[in-house]
């Protein structure tokens, strides 16, 4: 201990009486002067400490000339063989902490996320396939849509915010590791740094940069998924079918009026006429019954006009085949001028409820009353 005293003392430029200097560094005391005076110690460490307390005030000179002075002085290496000495022994305690952390599963989750909405990896297409999987969950086709486009723009705008952010936090991490590792190289100048605990020195860093980095992609994830959240909410708003659809559907209900429970042929077969799912189509004729079965006679006019619709393509389809048989028939003496249906059609008339067949019943309150009162308007036809 004695021995490490006087280096320490040597080192830290104390300049006390019986001391020389040399280069700016003090030297211990000749073998007559043991300097074992507890006095002089404490006031020998507390000028150390002062000493240390006042390096961050110095100039750059002088940092640079303590240095140069601390380099050639002659009990360097005894203060280096000193202070290996002591790190042997510090370190057996703390070797068996030094182990790697596993990676961290949240930043893996985040990490495969922001590569499934395509706005970390390369630039694939990942934004067009992220609007086509969230056009295919809201039933919704991806051909010609606004809102696609909008998406697309919108998710790469979130794209290059997320990798100028990670450019900078990458650029910081680099210039910060950079800087440690120049730091300790220049200490292993003076006291005992293995390449390995540089090399451990950056993976703590690169830990503590890892939360910003996770900062940034929980934000990045987040505003991907407002963003899908906001579209998927505006491609399942209700939106009314085309009118070609609406009156095909109409035209099938009404011809149907008795049983107006289409088979699955028939629903897969509107579906196609009306460029809708099959499911859409269910949905259409269970709301379509509940609502005629609560206001019949405002339906009442509807109904009346779809069938004067179907007598009139019915009139028109008897007058084309009665012209054709008799295009191709041969013309006989005795074969008079058949009449043709005429194109007026026939005025429309209210169709008694008796006769609309098993759907339709009367109720007590003079309200037709079908079999299935109970379906819901999700429910299937």
């Amino acid at each position: 201990m004695d021995e490490q005293a006087r280096i320490l003392q040597a080192l830290g430029g104390v300049n006390l009486a019986g001391h020389s200097v040399q280069g700016g560094m003090a030297l211990p005391p000749p073998h007559g002067h043991d300097g074992t005076d507890g006095d002089g110690r404490k006031q020998d460490i507390g000028d150390i400490l002062h000493q240390i307390m006042t390096i961050t005030d110095q100039s750059l000179d002088e940092a640079q000339a303590k240095k140069h002075g601390l380099n050639c002085h002659r009990m360097k290496p005894a203060l280096f063989s000193v202070l290996c000495e002591i790190k042997e022994k510090t370190g057996l305690s703390i070797r068996g902490a030094q182990e790697e952390d596993p990676p961290d599963p949240q930043l893996m989750r985040l990490d495969n996320m922001l590569l499934a909405e395509g706005v970390s990896g390369p630039e694939k297409g990942g934004g067009s396939a992220a609007a086509a999987a969230a056009a295919a969950a809201a039933g919704s086709p991806t051909d010609n849509s606004i809102e696609h486009s909008d998406y697309r723009a919108k998710l790469s705008q979130i794209r290059q915010i997320y990798h100028t952010e990670l450019e900078k936090y990458e650029q910081a991490c680099n210039e910060f590791t950079t800087h440690v590792m120049n730091l300790l190289r220049e200490q292993s100048r003076t006291r005992p740094i293995s390449p390995k605990e540089i090399e451990r020195m950056v993976n703590i860093i690169h830990r503590k940069f890892s939360s910003i980095q996770m900062q940034l992609k929980q934000s990045t994830c987040e505003a991907v998924m407002i963003l899908r959240s906001r579209f998927l909410d505006a491609r399942r708003k209700r939106r009314n079918f085309s009118k070609q659809a609406t009156e095909i559907l109409n035209e099938y209900f009404y011809s149907h009026l008795s049983n107006p429970y289409p088979s699955e042929e028939a629903k897969e077969e509107l579906a196609k006429k009306c460029s809708i799912t099959v499911s859409q189509v269910s949905n259409w004729f269970g709301n379509k019954r509940i609502r005629y079965k609560k206001n019949i006679g405002k339906f009442q006019e509807e109904a009346n006009l779809y069938a004067a619709k179907t007598a009139v393509t019915a009139a028109h389809a008897v007058a084309a085949a009665v012209q054709n048989s008799q295009t191709n028939s041969p013309t006989t003496p005795n074969s008079g001028k058949l009449a043709l249906i005429p194109d007026e059609p026939p005025k429309p008339t209210n169709h008694p409820l008796s006769q609309l067949g098993p759907f339709w019943t009367s109720a007590p309150s003079g309200m037709p009353v079908g079999c299935c009162d109970s379906e819901r308007s999700q429910t299937g036809g």
